[in-house]
């Protein structure tokens, strides 16, 4: 299956350890899922992991942002390019970079957004299953 993670998500799984994640990161690790991301994604992900709250995360687990980032690149699956806009839109523009991916991929989305999760059943008509797990 394929699968398109948001920020949060991937947050998550690659900074946080959130037990919650736990069967995503083993289905990943299995090969069970594929994750795609994008460039622009990758780039979202790497200023996010500036912010004071990561940064200090990181501190504390010992860990760099480096790091974080190459097991990023060691998970995702990088498309080249951008896909071709949706659609249908999110109200929270920065949240629309991983339903184009998704709706381009027919791909599961997953993502714990409450502007993302609204659009479950308009992505649903589209080939997308959105689910915060």
């Amino acid at each position: 299956m394929t699968v398109v993670l948001d920020t949060n998500i991937v947050l998550d799984l690659l900074v946080f350890d959130d037990p919650a994640r736990a069967p995503l990161a083993a289905a990943l690790a299995a090969g069970e899922l594929r994750w795609l991301a994008t460039a622009a994604m990758r780039d979202e992900f790497a200023r996010v992991l500036g912010y004071p709250l990561i940064v200090s995360r990181l501190a504390a687990l010992g860990r760099r942002a480096a790091d974080v980032l190459a097991d990023f690149d060691a998970r995702a699956h990088q498309v080249e390019g951008l896909p071709a806009r949706a659609p249908c839109a999110c109200s929270d523009p920065d949240d629309q970079i991983f339903i184009d991916l998704a709706v381009a991929h027919r791909a599961r989305l997953v993502s714990k957004d409450r502007a993302v999760l609204a659009m479950q059943k308009r992505l649903a008509a589209l080939g997308v299953a959105v689910s915060s797990i």
